[in-house]
């Protein structure tokens, strides 16, 4: 069943809305800010069966961008229930990078986990080519913060920086088919049980 929570972060009122699922877990900690982002964490979870988790502030013309390490689990009852429950969590985010506007960044903590999805990626969105090697992100999008939520998870979780072309179509935040697909694929992928 759908929840949600006013909680205050900074001084910035947002709404948290968890839909539990599965160990899996899909967090838009920038729902507001980050066009598509929400809308392909809820797609995602829907198709996959997982948990998500997404951070709006409805109604506010300029979004305020909280760093993701200082929105960590204090501050918000559905964001510590999010993180209880999930094993794994994909965190999507936005960037706008000039210099990669076709390139997905994978980082966070779970280096197994972004790999599987960089295999998704390039099996169903390859004109999004996705980096996997900490080395080659750049250092403001790598997710590899303690504090950040991605890694609050029990097993870690991957930081999946989209730039604008994978997350939104047609001047929405509709994210693109192949992209979507490919994440659901990518997702469904991390909840089989290892051999």
């Amino acid at each position: 069943m759908t929840r949600t929570e006013h909680t205050e972060i900074e001084g910035t009122l947002m709404v948290a809305t968890l839909v539990p699922g599965s160990e899996i877990g899909l967090l838009a900690l920038h729902g507001s800010n980050e066009g598509g982002t929400a809308e392909l964490a809820d797609l995602v979870a829907r198709r996959c069966g997982a948990t998500s988790l997404v951070f709006t502030q409805p109604g506010v013309r300029r979004p305020v961008h909280i760093p993701s390490p200082r929105m960590a689990a204090d501050h918000c009852a559905l964001l510590r229930e999010f993180l209880d429950r999930v094993s794994v969590t994909v965190s999507l985010h936005g960037h706008m990078r000039p210099d990669a506007p076709h390139t997905i960044f994978l980082g966070g903590g779970n280096r197994s986990a972004a790999r599987v999805l960089a295999e998704a990626l390039a099996a169903g969105a390859p004109q999004f080519p996705a980096v996997t090697d900490l080395a080659a992100v750049p250092r403001a999008l790598r997710g590899v913060h303690p504090r950040n939520p991605v890694n609050l998870s029990r097993l870690g979780g991957v930081q999946v920086e989209l730039p604008l072309l994978a997350r939104t179509s047609g001047g929405s935040d509709i994210p693109p088919g192949p992209v979507a697909d490919a994440l659901t694929a990518g997702v469904k992928e991390l909840s089989r049980p290892a051999p």
